[in-house]
């Protein structure tokens, strides 16, 4: 049995954009297969706190959960329109630009745990420094910037889920999930591309703090060794010294010794992955705790002498701020395991030297 074909009136009212008291606000829903009603066409007007974003970025944002392959795929298709017109995946959107978006259906997912309010407000507690463009975390050390990997949620996902009405919160950086300290998060996406060139061009100055173990040579001031990214056999991405990796520039100052280990001051003028972990293994000075770099016997004999974590903090970040550009500098300081380990190795008396 055939079926009758929609008017013209109204496949011109499917496809034309609804009024402006009608436009959709908030984020797209994506349908789901359970049956439930499906969404219907979207015109978006780019904010000028969205405008210069990638086209296909802007979709994915809006698009929570929908495949990066399926946002390619309803570019490619024409679904996706700029200003009534076909757009490429790259093209940079300008503030007052009204896009199309189509309805996407995809399957069903579990719903995602949800930080707990302890959580919440450990993470809200940790905040050094906020302002309307930015806020500055001191991360503790065993969680994760952002979810993924098995983790349910992050940093990231914490603070927007204890911010509900926060329209925009995004990383400027990461940090590894075992190291602690200073992590900043953009509250605008203007705040987000300034300090995101700021880092491109090397201006931002990060300082960490490392106990070491061994004694620490006065003359070891800088590690230059290029770094690889691999991939071990069950699928953990490490780092190593390699003369195929990237270049790579970490400075040390050595700051405080001890009996079998040293604190240093790291500086990275790269932001590699593991940079300052695996330069410090390379010099000869594995970082306490680190169960990826350190050889075994280390690692057994710090867990002996009581330590939990990875001795990796980030200290101090000296920057300049989005829209005055003046100069800030911020220093969180250790948490409690890091800092009962010092004291305990102080106990043991310090060596002269340092």
């Amino acid at each position: 049995m055939s079926r009758k074909p929609a008017s013209k009136r109204q496949r011109n009212a499917s496809a034309a954009p609804s009024s402006p008291s009608r436009r959709a606000e908030g984020p797209v829903a994506a349908a789901t297969g359970s049956g439930g009603a499906r969404p219907s066409v979207q015109w978006v007007t780019v904010t000028e706190d969205q405008a210069d974003q990638r086209l296909d970025n802007f979709l994915m944002a809006r698009l929570r959960g929908v495949p990066r392959s399926t946002v390619y795929r309803i570019v490619r298709k024409g679904e996706v329109r700029v200003n009534r017109g076909r757009a490429r995946p790259d093209t940079r959107l300008r503030a007052g630009d009204e896009v199309r978006i189509p309805p996407v259906v995809q399957k069903e997912r579990p719903p995602s745990v949800k930080p707990g309010t302890r959580v919440q407000a450990v993470m809200e507690q940790a905040v050094v420094y906020e302002d309307e463009a930015l806020l500055v975390v001191n991360k503790p050390a065993g969680i994760a910037v952002h979810g993924g990997s098995g983790l349910s949620f992050g940093l990231i996902e914490v603070l927007r889920a204890a911010r509900p009405e926060g329209r925009f919160l995004e990383l400027v950086h990461r940090l590894d999930r075992d190291t602690s300290g200073l992590v900043m998060v953009a509250k605008k996406r203007s705040a987000l591309r300034f300090l995101q060139e700021e880092l491109r061009q090397k201006r931002i100055r990060k300082r960490y703090h490392a106990l070491v173990a061994g004694d620490w040579s006065a003359s070891v001031t800088e590690v230059t060794q290029p770094l690889l990214r691999y991939e071990m056999p069950n699928g953990e991405r490490r780092v190593r010294v390699d003369a195929g990796g990237k270049p790579s520039v970490t400075r040390y100052r050595c700051l405080e010794r001890f009996s079998g280990y040293s604190l240093v001051e790291a500086s990275p003028v790269t932001g590699r992955t593991h940079q300052i972990r695996v330069h410090s293994a390379w010099a000869g000075h594995p970082i306490a705790g680190d169960d990826k770099y350190m050889d075994a016997t280390s690692l057994k004999a710090f867990r002996a002498q009581g330590g939990g974590r990875l001795m990796l903090h980030a200290r101090g970040l000296e920057f300049r701020m989005p829209g005055t550009e003046q100069m800030m500098a911020l220093e969180a300081p250790y948490d409690e395991s890091f800092e009962q380990m010092l004291q305990a190795l102080r106990s043991q008396g310090q060596r002269e030297g340092a």
